[in-house]
């Protein structure tokens, strides 16, 4: 355990969010790795292998139930020096990680062909994610167990551990991919098949990884049968924290499914371009994820140990760290977005519309930068509401915009991506004024006790 309620509160931001990034660089590198095979495969495989993907945004919506509410609780629970409550937190959300696992694995193969055909009007596409998205769905179930037990380590201010983890199953995928997508040495190219199935053996193999290490490794929480019957009163805590996070996740999946409606009418080109453009705007996005996610548990921390003023100076410096490091990403894809797109296409028309829409949406990255930390304080006050308030505010002016725009003639994929930025920057306009009313309502009440 590392008490984060002491030190510089920038040098505890950068210790976290340094592996905290790494960990999340070499986890994306897992759709990287496939698409970069699938692309060989030809722009259906891409289309659909990218259609298919943003199903992971549902799972990533209900990983962020169990594992917002255990580091919420878990942080909190370490600030006032209670580890009985931080262990009973953990092996129920272990419990809770078990149940979902479950629900995804049976709703999953029950809407995977009637998900992928809504959003992809290729039929070449449509098979390519289908067959991708059987083979990947054990994996997306796995997330649920690594997500709770690197939530519970990054409560107590641990992130190195996952991150060695994270990196060790992304290696392994890298060399499972061109195995099982291409046939590399066995004669056998499994195609976007292969590239499901090489994710989910990593994921498997991390998990395996991450027990090894509670088993032998951990001490301040740790696995606890006597704690592993359901107890409804703390699945109400940790959702009480959790759903409000996941529905802002589910938000986001919404948006991603409204632009690829939009844009389906465009060919499989146009839906190709938008899914490396997508996949490469998720890889920035990391190191200003990663800053929001360390300043969760230290806000976390603080809160519980009442420090309101530490409480307050980690969501400054946390802007501010990220504001620099999305100016520079910005500034780099104004410049040449062309050079990472070409990374995974020669297609001269894919191309474009990737880079096109980098150059556009990167306009919005400092806002979105701005976004990610006010969520990640909202956890670590144990209050995510505001956060899901926030991303629905956006969604609901940005889905009546783009399908309004979507019926008149002269309609452009570049509106698409235009409508976007305004409603990323009013997002993070209101995400503030929810942060500094939380700040009012909450923290001089915290000073006070």
């Amino acid at each position: 355990m590392k008490d984060l309620t002491q030190g510089s509160i920038t040098t505890n931001i950068l210790a976290m969010a340094g592996p905290i990034a790494a960990g999340m660089i070499f986890q994306t590198l897992y759709l990287l790795v496939d698409l970069y095979f699938v692309a060989s495969i030809g722009e259906a495989a891409i289309a659909g292998v990218g259609a298919a993907g943003t199903l992971m945004f549902v799972v990533m919506a209900l990983t962020q139930v169990l594992g917002v509410g255990a580091v919420a609780l878990i942080s909190q629970a370490v600030g006032r020096k209670n580890q009985a409550d931080a262990n009973l937190i953990f092996n129920q959300s272990l419990v809770l990680s078990a149940l979902f696992t479950a629900l995804t694995l049976v709703g999953g193969y029950a809407v995977a062909e009637i998900y992928v055909a809504s959003i992809t009007a290729d039929a070449a596409a449509r098979e390519a994610g289908v067959s991708f998205l059987y083979w990947f769905l054990p994996g997306m179930a796995l997330q649920y167990a690594l997500v709770t037990m690197g939530s519970a380590l990054r409560g107590t201010g641990i992130v190195k551990p996952t991150m060695i983890v994270q990196v060790l199953t992304v290696l392994l995928n890298t060399a499972l991919a061109p195995i099982l997508i291409a046939g590399w040495g066995t004669g056998t190219a499994l195609g976007v098949a292969g590239a499901g199935l090489a994710s989910t053996l990593s994921v498997a193999v991390g998990v395996v990884l991450l027990t090894v290490y509670f088993v032998k490794l951990e001490k301040y929480v740790g696995f606890h049968r006597d704690l592993w019957r359901p107890r409804p009163a703390e699945w109400r805590r940790m959702l009480a924290v959790g759903l409000p996070a996941g529905g802002e996740f589910a938000l986001i999946f919404l948006s991603m499914a409204v632009m690829y409606w939009a844009i389906s009418g465009f060919g499989a080109a146009a839906q190709a371009g938008f899914a490396i453009g997508g996949r490469i705007m998720q890889s920035i996005f990391l190191p200003a994820m990663a800053i929001a996610f360390a300043a969760g548990p230290i806000a976390g921390q603080n809160y519980g140990a009442g420090q309101p003023q530490r409480v307050r100076d980690t969501f400054y410096k946390a802007v501010v760290l990220n504001s620099v490091v999305m100016l520079l990403v910005t500034l780099f894809l104004q410049w040449r977005p062309d050079i990472l797109v070409a990374f995974f296409t020669s297609e001269p028309d894919v191309t474009e519309v990737g880079a096109t829409f980098l150059r556009i949406v990167s306009l919005n990255f400092v806002a979105q930068g701005i976004v990610f930390t006010c969520s990640g304080m909202f956890q670590g006050l144990g209050d995510t509401r505001p956060a899901l308030f926030s991303s629905g505010a956006r969604l609901a002016l940005f889905a009546p915009l783009v399908v309004v725009l979507a019926s008149q003639p002269g309609f452009m994929l570049l509106h698409v991506w235009e409508i976007s930025v305004l409603t990323v920057v009013l997002q993070a306009v209101f995400s503030v004024m929810l942060l500094r009313a939380q700040f009012r309502r909450r923290l001089p009440a915290l000073a006070t006790a």
